[in-house]
């Protein structure tokens, strides 16, 4: 079950987005009080209410609003116990002093909005010290360990607990809150009016994460990088899985650098099975695997872990969707080969995905030419694979048969940038543009208007996303599917 918060000034805008979240499907609504201008009027809110309610009346100390005394407060809450809501959350220091009455049902609350604290077990037993019906911790995440903490917490506490970890890292608390024994999650009306540090909306929670079938029993697959907010892999992986009927959800973890090691040795303790990987971990992570596949030996880059009991085992889709997206633009692989070998290649990018490509490149007998904004990172690539680099600023000197964008210019929301300009495209060259939000990049544009044939993004990430898929799953990616499902988000608002 998810509680949706509502926060808002009046009285009828309150009323009016509870009841169109109830027929949206909504079980439990939390009112907050303190987002109300002026004197609350409590029986309005709750008086013939569509669905069990949670009343909330924040300090500002706990992330709250309310600008009264906090005798005033208090006051609220104990109305809003007289009124037989179903339940009503209490701060921990306030506990004692709003005492059980009738029906409703206590949450007491403790929430840190600077870190999650060590003694986190402490804090829990202090909790359940309170006569609660259920525990509920709010901690800021900082490390993705912090994540961990909350969710093994969860699963050990006796007494009922919501464990939530706050900011953009805590994201996982969230969606796998009811995995873990939480009696319900939390998330916002809108996505632009959270009311707490990194929260979801409810649209994201039922339709992205399908919340209300997670389970104890549901394998976790994910995303790992830093940022990873831009990730449309949550959409396309979890509309597949629910395609396919499968008890699984793909999940948005970030982990910065210096977070990778400790978060991969820790990554089955959350029953994760699976993750993709990207920007900027594709090459550090190949150190954390227990196995490898040729071709992530070859290239030093896994975009793919496989978790088999203590195995790690590491893929690389990059590669192989790149090079299926040629060979069916040139009428198959042995076509490919025959067009392919001889010709000339600018690869512009030298991380994780210019290295699949090159790799695959120059295994077709391509000449291939690297730049990157880092010179360095340009020459070690080619000297790995005994090509060329060249400076980035000496790019435009060349005029290739073949240019592969592999950065991330021309990424939303920078739409208006590209990483080479139009006069210096050869007509009849071949243009393939990595980006994927938007599909039709600056890039793409101009070197279709230069009669260039052109590569989307699009094409890659959906062939490199169905190799993952049947690495998760031993199933064919649903391939259609997922390209309308990547087209459908790019080409509308993001949240």
């Amino acid at each position: 079950m998810i509680c949706v918060s509502i926060g808002r000034g009046r009285h009828r805008h309150v009323i009016a987005e509870y009841r169109h979240l109830v027929d949206q499907g909504a079980r439990l609504v939390e009112l907050r009080l303190d987002y109300i201008n002026g004197e609350v009027n409590l029986k309005r809110l709750v008086a013939d209410r569509p669905s069990p309610v949670v009343i909330s009346c924040r300090r500002a100390i706990d992330g709250g609003k309310f600008v009264g005394s906090e005798e005033q407060r208090r006051l609220l809450l104990r109305t809003a116990i007289a009124e037989d809501v179903e339940y009503v959350d209490i701060e921990a220091d306030v506990a004692a002093s709003i005492p059980r009455f009738g029906r409703t049902k206590r949450i007491v609350s403790f929430h840190d909005f600077r870190k999650t604290p060590d003694d986190l077990e402490e804090i829990h037993g202090r909790l359940c010290k309170l006569d609660p019906d259920i525990v509920k911790i709010c901690t800021m995440a900082n490390h993705p360990c912090d994540n961990l903490r909350m969710l093994e917490l969860t699963r050990r506490s006796e007494t009922p607990m919501i464990g939530l970890c706050m900011g953009d890292i805590g994201a996982p608390t969230r969606i796998l809150a009811g995995k873990f024994g939480a009696p319900f999650g939390y998330a916002t009306f809108h996505h632009e009016r959270a009311l707490a540090p990194g929260q979801l909306s409810f649209q994201q929670m039922t339709e992205t994460y399908h919340y209300d079938r997670i389970d104890a029993d549901t394998e976790v697959y994910g995303v790992i990088a830093d940022p990873v907010g831009h990730s449309l892999g949550p959409l396309v992986h979890n509309e597949a899985f629910r395609h396919h009927g499968l008890n699984k959800v793909y999940i948005p973890i970030r982990v910065p650098r210096e977070d990778l090691a400790r978060f991969i040795d820790d990554a089955a303790r959350m029953d994760i099975r699976g993750l993709s990987v990207t920007i900027p971990h594709k090459e550090e992570v190949v150190k954390k695997l227990t196995e490898a596949d040729a071709v992530v030996a070859g290239i030093g880059s896994a975009n793919t872990i496989i978790f088999d009991g203590k195995k790690r085992q590491g893929y690389n889709t990059d590669y192989r969707a790149a090079m299926e997206s040629l060979e069916a633009v040139f009428g198959g692989r042995d076509e490919a080969q025959r067009k392919l070998r001889g010709r000339t290649a600018l690869v512009l990018g030298a991380g994780g995905v210019g290295k699949a490509v090159v790799y695959g490149l120059i295994r077709r007998g391509v000449n291939v030419v690297v730049a990157d904004g880092e010179a360095r990172q340009a020459l070690l690539l080619a000297q790995r694979f005994d090509c060329r680099s060249v400076e980035w600023s000496a790019r435009h000197s060349l005029s290739p048969d073949l240019l592969f964008n592999c950065t991330p210019i021309g990424m939303h929301p920078n739409v208006d940038e590209t990483p080479f300009e139009k006069h210096n495209l050869r007509p009849s060259s071949l243009v393939f543009d990595a980006v994927y939000n938007p599909e039709n990049t600056l890039l793409v544009k101009e070197a279709r208007s230069r009669n260039c044939l052109t590569i989307t993004g699009v094409e890659m990430f959906v062939r490199q996303a169905c190799r993952q898929f049947k690495l998760f799953t031993g199933q064919e990616g649903p391939t259609d599917l997922m390209r309308e499902t990547i087209r459908r988000a790019i080409g509308a608002v993001k949240y």
